[in-house]
């Protein structure tokens, strides 16, 4: 098997998990943050500079890559590693969400979905099969199935159709996916009714897919009702492989969905409010364009050992910010990204110690949820 997972330490007082994921292209320490790198790239950063700042995986996105500049070329250049030289792991989703999302026109049946690009209006079809071709062409370590993602809100009929469809499109994914580098996570739906949760863990988890994935949460829901979510599914995922929560990344729902088992996350907020100006901190959202900054001279972070905190003032990034600097938005970039990986490393050790909870108490201790995002 191409992904492996040992589970070095579980919280007695929660459901905390400190792990190994073994991929071909090296060691993934979790619980893990994942950047994202929508197109080959993760915005504003070089491969490099991931590397400086600790990420040990990066997402990048089937959609995108399929309509541009195509599998195909992806193939050519010798896979996604290749093509962006990165040597480190990297996990693809199945661009399930970025249909319903994003496309123009959709048409859902049970063979797949047809839509027309949010680029050039072309017209695609996307069916478990196709995910599985284009995933196997971009060659990435993890490769997600092809799932139906419910909006927020969403009815009973709706949640329960979307995850029989996701569960027959897993099967089929199952079988046509044949790469034997390439490990293929199964993706939980359900929407926020706690029955369908617990069926579609458990349909999921039958399946026994190497890896485990938690889709249709962090979807415009209170946080509360995610944190429900989780809570009634966790029982039913299997404890020998790493579960991944998908689109979750603010800082308080990474301390608070660590608690609930989860291994894995990815969330585009990080770099996104980083390109508006916008940076985490260990007391919660810091909008640095924000006019109060304008002859603040301390880091953004005092505590953050980031190369923007080392060298930069609020001030400074501020006027960058404001002037339209490219470097501004790349500087909040990099903080951002060093926050969540330097939290992660945090979280990692205080699992070891057995003091996960009181790390997660002291954090919103400190964190003012009133600016959070």
């Amino acid at each position: 098997m191409p992904v492996k997972f040992t589970l070095l330490k579980s919280s007695e007082k929660s459901f905390a998990r400190r792990g190994i994921v073994h991929t071909p292209h090296g060691d993934i320490q979790t619980p893990t943050f994942m950047p994202v790198g929508t197109q080959a790239t993760v915005k504003a950063m070089s491969p490099k500079e991931l590397e400086e700042i600790g990420a040990e995986i990066i997402l990048s996105n089937t959609y995108h890559l399929h309509l541009r500049p195509g599998e195909d070329l992806i193939a050519e250049a010798g896979g996604l590693h290749k093509f962006m030289n990165w040597n480190k792991p990297i996990l693809t989703d199945s661009g399930g969400f970025q249909v319903f999302s994003l496309a123009h026109i959709r048409k859902i049946s049970e063979d797949g979905v047809t839509f027309q690009s949010h680029l050039d209006g072309s017209r695609h079809f996307f069916s478990p099969e196709v995910a599985m071709d284009i995933e196997q062409k971009l060659g990435a370590d993890i490769a997600m199935a092809f799932d139906v993602c419910s909006a927020y809100p969403c009815d009973y009929n709706t949640a329960k159709q979307n995850m029989e469809i996701t569960h027959r499109w897993a099967e089929r994914c199952k079988k046509h996916h044949t790469r034997k580098d390439q490990a293929l996570f199964g993706i939980i739906q359900g929407a926020f009714d706690a029955d369908l949760r617990i069926e579609s863990a458990k349909v999921i988890s039958s399946l026994d897919f190497p890896g485990t994935a938690i889709g249709g949460l962090s979807v415009g829901e209170p946080k509360p009702l995610m944190y429900e979510m989780l809570d009634k599914m966790q029982p039913y995922l299997p404890t020998e492989k790493p579960r991944y929560l998908m689109g979750v990344g603010s800082p308080d729902c990474l301390v608070e969905g660590v608690g609930y088992g989860i291994d894995m996350f990815d969330c585009v907020l990080a770099t996104r409010v980083a390109r508006n100006g916008t940076a985490f901190t260990r007391t919660g959202r810091l909008v640095v364009r924000n006019a109060t900054y304008a002859r603040d001279f301390t880091p953004i972070d005092a505590d953050c050992d980031c190369y923007c905190c080392q060298n930069f003032t609020r001030a400074y990034v501020r006027h960058l910010l404001k002037a339209g600097e490219i470097l501004g938005a790349r500087l909040v970039t990099i903080h951002n990204l060093r926050f969540l990986q330097r939290l992660m490393e945090e979280i990692r050790q205080a699992i070891e110690q057995d003091a996960y909870e009181e790390y997660r108490d002291q954090f919103f201790a400190n964190y003012d949820t009133t600016r959070n995002f």
